[in-house]
């Protein structure tokens, strides 16, 4: 038998679409640094330009509207008119932003701010899944939908703990933090000129960006029985990133802002982890650790909370880290690998949608209560619900027919 070498041009196609997929996951952890990186600053530019807890809240808030937005217009754009365009445009518009957070000195500042990196991540966070599925090695679509799992945790948990040191070592932390984030997303954007286009041109672009949710029948039956687990993570995740600075601060004595950025860090960072040593395990068992980890992680961080220990407090965040990461990545990886191919982006744009519904409305309830009940109180009430919905979860996954 005579074997055929391979041609140049395949070998080069394959190198392009291995530099492709690494491209589309290094660009959304980098997206999700961003994200995470104004939550150790909320409590310093509260005392600077005099805002309180419902105003971090509202900031927080705009973020998640635009993101929702932006994914609910033009979440499937890039099945029209290709990723990479939509993935430029993306990283511009997120540079936009992080001048504005590195020269914030007005709440209308970060409030734009918050509003364009809202949009750019909410165009971006179904474009980059879906190149990435795209672009995943033959035959491994859960590689992808692995790595499209994991790299929100490790954006956040790196982009909280790196802006606590900033603000605790640097003479300038806009500065240090936002101006190397800012030149990160134009070389992101140069770099996508360099990417293989996966989403060829189809008519239907004006139509795509008219609102609508619409999720395949071959797994709409699935995304429903997934959806509490999404909620409960994702509603955890939204209370540290927008009010788990003042908590560690107010509530746990944690004066050093490096704490503040641990307690994001912890969140998603063990979540991240977690979610990769579970990769051989079935999406199945991955959302039943998850959403246990999640009801008893949460329920621990309360009874720390009462007892006011941070290092108590710490460990419980460990915990439900555990459950952030797992229960998101055990439901990505039971939907991915059976979405068309034409409708992977709008598959990701609803997902994302429920995802980051719950990752602000919550919080901005939250943020409204805290004047009224106090800090506790809500985290108290917050809590309770998490471990409810955790709990709905955990039971429909075990009934669930492997």
């Amino acid at each position: 038998m005579t074997l055929t070498a391979p041609t140049p041009v395949a070998t080069a196609s394959v190198r392009r679409s291995r530099f492709g997929f690494a491209l589309a996951i290094v660009a959304q952890i980098a997206m999700m640094v961003g994200a995470s990186a104004p939550s150790p600053f909320y409590p310093v530019l509260a005392a600077e330009i005099g805002f309180d807890s419902i105003v971090i809240s509202a900031i927080f808030a705009v973020y998640a509207i635009a993101l929702l937005l932006a994914l609910l217009s033009a979440g499937s754009l890039s099945d029209h008119i290709g990723r990479r365009p939509v993935a430029i445009a993306g990283f511009l518009l997120l540079t936009t932003s992080m001048i504005l957070f590195w020269h914030a000195d007005t709440v209308a500042t970060l409030v734009l701010a918050r509003i364009l990196q809202g949009a750019a991540s909410g165009v971006l966070i179904s474009t980059l899944s879906a190149t990435a599925l795209d672009l995943a090695p033959e035959g491994k679509a859960r590689v992808a939908a692995l790595w499209n799992a994991l790299s929100p945790g490790i954006g956040l948990g790196l982009g909280a703990i790196l802006a606590g040191i900033a603000l605790d070592l640097t003479g300038e932390p806009l500065l240090d933090v936002f101006a190397p984030l800012t030149a990160i997303y134009l070389v992101l954007a140069g770099l996508f000129l360099l990417a293989p286009e996966t989403a060829p041109r189809r008519p239907g672009a004006w139509a795509s960006l008219r609102f609508r949710l619409s999720i395949p029948g071959s797994v709409r039956g699935d995304f429903w029985r997934g959806a509490p687990a999404v909620i409960a993570g994702w509603a955890t995740g939204g209370l540290f990133l927008s009010l788990g600075a003042t908590i560690v601060h107010t509530e746990l004595g944690g004066e050093a802002h490096s704490w503040q950025g641990l307690a994001v860090g912890m969140l998603a960072g063990v979540g991240a982890i977690t979610a990769f040593i579970m990769r051989h395990r079935s999406p199945r068992t991955t959302v039943i650790f998850g959403t246990a980890a999640l009801a008893v992680g949460t329920a621990l961080s309360l009874v720390a909370l009462s007892a006011a220990s941070l290092p108590f407090y710490l460990a419980a965040t460990a915990v439900t880290g555990m459950g952030f990461g797992t229960a998101f990545s055990g439901v990505v990886a039971s939907l991915a690998p059976r979405i068309p191919a034409t409708e992977r982006a709008d598959t990701f744009a609803v997902i994302y949608v429920l995802a980051y519904s719950a990752f602000g409305v919550p919080t901005v309830i939250a943020g409204t209560l805290v004047g009224p009940l106090g800090l506790e109180t809500v985290c108290v009430g917050y809590g309770a619900v998490v471990i409810v919905l955790a709990l709905i979860a955990l039971v429909l996954r075990v009934h669930r027919a492997q």
